[in-house]
């Protein structure tokens, strides 16, 4: 089953994100206190797998989730492989709607000096909150599709 391991926030961009107990999402914002939430409207939440994470643990980096920026970090789902459009219920709550999958690199990110590399152009994915509310690490994701 696919779950939250981890919901981060930073206040500002560029950054690697902190772990927050409890997130709050809100509808067309995405997740209140962080840097990235309203700016954009199809990336208001940005979310990365741990299986992601973990490649790059093994060439021996020390990574905990939040270093690439991402608010939502996950287990159990293949989240680049998911069709734009692709609903997740998240927690009791919260649906998402993937909007984007990867981005540009800005090769001078401070998420790339520190780490070295970035996996978020290639793994991340990025959506739109369509109902808000809670998440927190330990909730679980399923997924769907919104009907046209």
């Amino acid at each position: 089953m696919a779950s939250v391991i981890a919901v981060c926030q930073s206040k500002k961009k560029g950054i690697k994100k902190e772990a927050i107990a409890v997130g709050i999402f809100q509808e067309k914002h995405g997740l209140d206190g962080d840097a990235h939430a309203g700016s954009l409207p199809k990336r208001q939440v940005s979310l990365l797998a741990t299986e992601s994470i973990d490649k790059m643990k093994s060439r021996g980096l020390d990574l905990v989730p939040g270093d690439f920026a991402e608010n939502i970090t996950t287990e159990g789902i293949d989240l680049p492989h998911l069709p734009i459009g692709t609903t997740l219920a998240v927690g009791e709550k919260v649906i998402l709607e993937v909007t984007q999958i990867g981005k540009e690199c800005h090769t001078a990110c401070a998420i790339r000096r520190q780490v070295g590399d970035c996996i978020m152009p290639a793994e991340g994915i990025f959506a739109r909150v369509v109902r808000g509310g809670p998440i927190k690490a330990g909730d679980s994701i399923k997924t769907g599709e919104i009907s046209q």
